[in-house]
């Protein structure tokens, strides 16, 4: 381990700047991490960097797929053991990736999971809804009727609307999902009030315009729940991204410096990942190599959350 000295706070504020809508103002931006690992719950340098929150993506039939559903009674159990509050996001099934569950459907699979793990209650109505990877592509209004269910099924928890990519369409996805809201669910359910966003283009290519259109286009909080600078990536995608770790430091300081910053809504950051899966994986944005040394996107993490720290004068 490179540095002596971790930091241990959970929470540290963030500047607020470029604020719009009039509601907007500084906000705490709570740190987390977005890994499928049961392990990584065991590392004392995640706790040290203060992630207090941890977030997993499982698919929308989660309890009938024998290994899926054991991989995250383990990733929970870890997740709480070590105080750390979880958040499941739904997303393809395993078995059938192009079918998807009528809302009906997706609602008696969130009160079995919900039945089975009753401590948690933060959840991603669906990952990376906007993604044509996904079978929501092209289906806002689905979702939109996923999230009025689970929210109706569970007034007490937070259910964000979605978590979107900041491609192109992000922007007609949004709005086509608040018209079905605002035109079919008025009265019982309100618009979300939480929506998740995974900025990599923005933070990749050293941009802010998808981070600025969420920001314009929704309400409530926005939660970063999936984004890091990218190590490595063969995953047969159209979009061009930059990569390697020296790459991935800089596109973490740009993430930290001048996207978490862009508002005082966005009040959590989920970071991808700690560590790669596999090394034959088609993604790495990890900040510990598989060797388990830290990487210079790490340095760059921990040197920011030590100057919050510092700033906010919760430590010596």
């Amino acid at each position: 381990m490179r540095r002596c000295a971790l930091v241990v706070a959970v929470v540290f504020a963030a500047l607020a700047a470029g604020a719009v809508g009039g509601g907007e103002a500084r906000g705490e931006v709570a740190l987390g991490i977005a890994d499928q690992k049961a392990e990584t719950f065991s590392d004392p340098r995640m706790h040290a960097l203060g992630m207090g929150r941890a977030r997993i993506a499982v698919s929308w039939d989660v309890l009938e797929i024998d290994h899926e559903r054991e991989r995250l009674d383990r990733w929970l159990a870890a997740a709480l053991r070590s105080g750390v509050e979880p958040l499941v996001s739904f997303q393809h099934s395993a078995r059938r990736r192009r079918s998807l569950p009528s809302p009906v459907e997706l609602t008696e699979q969130f009160l079995a999971l919900r039945k089975r793990h009753p401590q948690v209650t933060q959840f991603a109505t669906w990952n990376e809804a906007n993604h044509c990877g996904e079978p929501t592509c092209h289906r806002p209004e689905l979702v939109a009727a996923y999230w009025r269910k689970l929210r109706l099924a569970c007034r007490e928890c937070i259910v964000l609307a979605a978590e979107v990519l900041d491609l192109e369409n992000m922007s007609r996805w949004i709005l086509d999902f608040r018209a079905h809201t605002r035109r079919n669910y008025r009265g019982d359910v309100r618009e979300p009030s939480h929506w998740g966003l995974h900025n990599y283009v923005d933070a990749n290519r050293f941009r802010t315009i998808g981070t600025r259109r969420m920001r314009a286009h929704t309400r409530g909080e926005i939660w970063l729940t999936e984004v890091g600078g990218i190590v490595s990536r063969n995953n047969r995608s159209d979009l061009d991204l930059p990569k390697g770790p020296r790459h991935a430091a800089r596109a973490t300081k740009f993430l930290l410096e001048r996207l978490v910053p862009l508002t005082g809504r966005i009040r959590r950051l989920y970071v991808y990942h700690w560590q790669v899966d596999d090394l034959l994986g088609t993604w790495d944005s990890g900040l510990i190599t598989p060797g388990g040394n830290e990487r210079p996107a790490y340095d760059v993490l921990a040197d920011w959350v030590a100057a919050r720290r510092a700033r906010d004068g919760t430590g010596g």
